[in-house]
Parts: structure tokens; C-alpha cells; sequence
């Protein structure tokens, strides 16, 4: 079905034999295809002359290179197409002919003048799983620039991050490009299911809007079930008290008392055990309407001891609960609990620490075979293999 070339695996992960066309840039596209390469799939990264943006956008760097393009590319082979070029586009277009899966995040109709859009690509390849990131679908949302920051802003997001109080800010990682990768490889894997029974392909559509109105979960659904608009409330739950920061004597620690048997034990270990007398703290309802009684109750009595001495105290009696670190004190922490989280991909002077994938199979476990490739690093294998006859066919 596919004329995938050698991506010189290990061994094979669960997608193993299938080829990708990678027409993504920047984040939400090249984080879905990585993950892709992760578990086996051949992925060429298709690039234009000046490269992936992501590329220059440093510091921070390592040896030269962005480590933002450095951490969402690894398993992957580059070549760089002009698609106005005749001859280059004829070489996207019968890689998009060979591919299993095409992933795009050009604005909608910004592939149709260089016959790489869905519909002319599946007149050819049928079975194809053709996916498109957009910032806010294709319909009335079609002139909309899709950046993270616009649709944080505009679903909602910054009007829940950041003081009460205080001006609404961003999350501080590029959420809903994130999740919009996450969610383009699960429309992807259900699509791939789908041909494995019926041998047909189909389109995959994916934007941030709507990824973002679904990922605010129960915020979202406060206004759509609850008629009732939610609002930033620092680091505070809305139905939950304690699940915030409060101080100890040298800081802030997160506290967590999730329900009624969690807040008799934390009372307990606390050395408050008269709060449980209480009526108005009796109950998760009670204590969340009644924080601002319960709160400096609380505070008090983490005063005498350090962040350091409740995180034992706590995490031994069954409290969830955590210091406030900086990304360095979580991969440390990873690494202490055995998580293993930093990989090195490549060798020499190509090896690159990266972040390992998220997901363990207990058969199939994530391959790191590539190193993230340089500006047409594969470029003449690969225009060598795209101009040959693909497996079973012959010249005309």
C-alpha cells in the first residue's frame, strides 16, 4: 500500500510501516508528527527554502540551533520543496501520492493552488488520512491567524489565569498548540483504525478554538450546563478548598484535601484536629464556601515547620501535596522517581538530550532513532526515492 523507506529502526514500534508527509510547522503540527516518529512511523519533515520558523527563534539555543525546534522534531527525515517550483511541487505532490497520513497547518485553502489540498490528494490516494490544524476551522474562522496567544485570548483562558483581582494573563506554555498536536494524533489514530476495516481514508480536522473550548473541561461546561460564567481566582479551585498554595515557614507548598476522608487526615497531621468539630469544615460543600474562615486556620498551623518538613509529613500520611519548582526541579524529580525522562537522540556531535515521550508500552516501546534533522539533511535520498517507481509499480 506504502513505499515507506528505511528509517533504520531498532526495532519496530506500533506504527512501524507507515509514512507520514509532514507539511506542519511550528508547534502544534511538528509536536504531533514527532510523536508519531516516536512510536515508528516514517515522518519526512517537507520544509521550504527558509526552513521551519522555529528554527531561528533562539535564545534559548544549543550549539546554535533553537532548542524549540530542537524538542518537537526528532524522528524525522528533512527535505526542503518550493512549492512554486513546477518541479518540487510534482515531488510534494507524489509524496503526498506514497503517504499514509499528510498533516498540514497551512490556513485553509493555502494548499489548493499547489494540488495539495485533500480533495486532489485523495483522487490519487484514496486511502490517505489527510490531517489539517487550523486556529479556527475553515468556515467563518477561515481569515483568523491561529496563534496559541489569539486563541488563549479568545476562548477564554486568560480570564481564568492570574489573580482574582488582577489582569488576565497566558498560561505559560503554548497550551492549546499542545494540545492540538495531542489531539490531531487521536484523530489520526482513530482514522488509521477506521481504513484498517474499511480500506477507506479519510479527512482529519483539527483547530485550537475548539480544542481549547473542549480542554477547559469543566470551566467550559460551568457556562454551557451551569449558566454561569467562571472567572480567574489565582491559584484558588473553584469546588475544592485546600487545593492551592498556602504558606509554610519558608514558603509555599500545594496542599490538597480532596474530599472528606483526605481533610480528616491533613486536620490530623496538621495538629488540628478541632476543625473537624467544626460544621461549617465538615464537608468538601462546607469547607469550600467557609475557605476564608478555614484558610488562616490552616496557615497557622503550617507555620511551624518547613516546606521541606510537611512535603515528608504529609506525603507519609497520604497527603497530596508539593513544593513550587522551577523545570529543572521537576526532570530531577522525574529522574529520583525512576521516570527516566531525558533521552538522548543521535550520536557524536549530533546526539541531543530531549524529553522522553510521555507514553510506555509494555511490547512497543517509543523508538528515539533520528536526531532532529538539519535544513535538508535527507534531501537527495529522498528526491532520489520520490522520482523512482514506488514499490509494485513500474514506468511508463
Amino acid at each position: 500500500m506504502t513505499d515507506p523507506i528505511d528509517a533504520n529502526h531498532t526495532s519496530a514500534g506500533p506504527l512501524d510501516g507507515l509514512l507520514v508527509a509532514d507539511f506542519s510547522r511550528v508547534l502544534a503540527g511538528p509536536f504531533a508528527t514527532q510523536i508519531l516518529g516516536d512510536f515508528g512511523a516514517d515522518v519526512i519533515k517537507v520544509e521550504a527554502p527558509i526552513g521551519d520558523e522555529t528554527r531561528g527563534w533562539r535564545p534559548p539555543e544549543r550549539d546554535g540551533v533553537s532548542t524549540y525546534y530542537l524538542g518537537i522534531n526528532r524522528n524525522k527525515r528533512d527535505l526542503i520543496l518550493d512549492f512554486r517550483d513546477a518541479d518540487d511541487r510534482a515531488l510534494a505532490q507524489e509524496l503526498a501520492r506514497r503517504a499514509d497520513v499528510v498533516i498540514e497547518n497551512f490556513k485553509p485553502g493555502g494548499l489548493d493552488k499547489f494540488g495539495l489540498d485533500y480533495d486532489t490528494v485523495a483522487k490519487d490516494n484514496p486511502s490517505v488520512v489527510y490531517a489539517s490544524i487550523t486556529g479556527f476551522g475553515g468556515a467563518g474562522g477561515a481569515g483568523l491567524p491561529g496563534y496559541d496567544l489569539i486563541v488563549q485570548a479568545m476562548s477564554g483562558l486568560m480570564s481564568l489565569t492570574g489573580e482574582a483581582d488582577g489582569p488576565a494573563y497566558r498560561s505559560g506554555v503554548s497550551v492549546f498548540d499542545i494540545m492540538s498536536g495531542l489531539q490531531s494524533v487521536i484523530g489520526i489514530l482513530s482514522a488509521l483504525r477506521h481504513r484498517d476495516r474499511t480500506g477507506e481514508g479519510q479527512r482529519v480536522e483539527v483547530n485550537l478554538l475548539s480544542t481549547a473550548l473542549a480542554g477547559m473541561a469543566n470551566h467550559s461546561s460551568t457556562y454551557v450546563a451551569g449558566d454561569a460564567v467562571p472567572f480567574r481566582m489565582g491559584n484558588a479551585h473553584p469546588s475544592l478548598f485546600p487545593y492551592e498554595p498556602l504558606p509554610a515557614s519558608d514558603g509555599e507548598i500545594i496542599v490538597v484535601a480532596a474530599n472528606d476522608r483526605q481533610f480528616a487526615t491533613l486536620a490530623q497531621t496538621l495538629g488540628i484536629p478541632e476543625v473537624l468539630d467544626d460544621e461549617r469544615f465538615q464537608t468538601t460543600d462546607g469547607r469550600n464556601v467557609n475557605r476564608d474562615a478555614l484558610r488562616p486556620i490552616l496557615v497557622e498551623a503550617l507555620s511551624h515547620a518547613t516546606i521541606s518538613e510537611w512535603f515528608d509529613r504529609l506525603t507519609e500520611a497520604g497527603i497530596a501535596c508539593g513544593p513550587i519548582q522551577t523545570i529543572d526541579g521537576g526532570v530531577q524529580l522525574a529522574e529520583r522517581l525512576g521516570l527516566n525522562p531525558v533521552v538522548t537522540v543521535g550520536e557524536g556531535d549530533r546526539a541531543v538530550p530531549m524529553i522522553r515521550n510521555a507514553i510506555t508500552f509494555s511490547k512497543t516501546e517509543p523508538q528515539y532513532r533520528l536526531p532532529p534533522p538539519t535544513l535538508g539533511e535527507h534531501a537527495d535520498e529522498l528526491r532520489a526515492w520520490l522520482t523512482a517507481p514506488a514499490e509494485g509499480e513500474t514506468e511508463a
